[in-house]
């Protein structure tokens, strides 16, 4: 097991093998970095709540320093890059993942516009974190539920549509559950109203889902070499698109 976290740390497993792999050896650090984050704080997708979200984290001497409850109130999207940036730094500690200072400091949340290199591209509207793992060969995107794991990163869509219009939802999964007969999917976030913390609600509200589980973040380093804007989710703010263009641009 351990030569095959450190063969999918440097990227040596091949994609057909990496769909064969369920879940990720690195789905329990993703987990283990939810443990950690703060409880509640409220949510907001407020200026205030970027400015917070940018002083959360910072970069120095060669170590990054990550402050979750500094980004309070919080959305979505800032929660789960806050885990992804502490699971990338647990992997650093555990001198299981190298990383060169450029890529390290393409992390930092300095308010890109969607689209925009690494954080642009998270919180994007549409499917920004699917399409970063697909643009730079993070992971496997997939909208399967049958497949999903605990630890996945997961972009919910409450409605069909894709861009100007959507209405969605970035979310770590946790599993499902019954209640009442009824099932549930569960999933950690920043949620409306409360903020950081687990909710569960019911699978026929989600219209779609996309999946994306992270197995090679040695391959940040590909920032360097992909253009500074993706043009199609920079323009997701103004046009709407459709979920086949969004399975296209992320691989699926």
């Amino acid at each position: 097991m351990r030569f095959v976290l450190f063969a999918i740390l440097l990227g040596l497993l091949p994609n057909e093998v990496l769909a064969q792999l369920a879940p990720s050896p690195l789905n329990p650090v993703i987990l283990e970095q939810i443990k950690k984050m703060p409880s509640g704080g409220q949510y907001s997708a407020s200026r205030t709540a970027t400015i917070r979200l940018q002083s959360a984290a910072h970069f120095e001497s060669g170590k990054f320093f990550i402050l979750p409850a500094s980004a309070s109130p919080s959305y979505c999207s800032g929660a789960t890059y806050l885990v992804f940036m502490k699971t990338i730094e647990t992997l650093r500690d555990r001198g299981e993942l190298q990383l060169d200072y450029d890529t390290l400091d393409a992390l930092m949340i300095r308010g890109q516009p969607d689209g925009r290199g690494i954080w642009g591209r998270w919180n994007a509207n549409g499917p920004g974190t699917a399409r970063l793992f697909h643009e730079l060969g993070l992971g496997r995107n997939f909208d399967d539920f049958a497949e999903a794991q605990p630890g996945d990163f997961m972009k919910i869509f409450w409605s069909p549509e894709v861009g100007r219009a959507e209405h969605g939802h970035s979310v770590i999964y946790l599993g499902t559950e019954k209640k009442a007969g009824l099932d549930y999917v569960r999933f950690w976030s920043s949620n409306i109203p409360f903020g950081y913390g687990e909710k569960s609600v019911p699978r026929a509200k989600i219209v779609r889902a996309i999946f994306s589980r992270l197995y090679t973040p040695a391959n940040l380093k590909r920032i360097a070499d992909v253009p500074d804007l993706d043009r199609y989710l920079a323009s997701l703010e103004r046009v709407r698109s459709s979920y086949a263009e969004a399975e296209e641009k992320c691989g699926m």
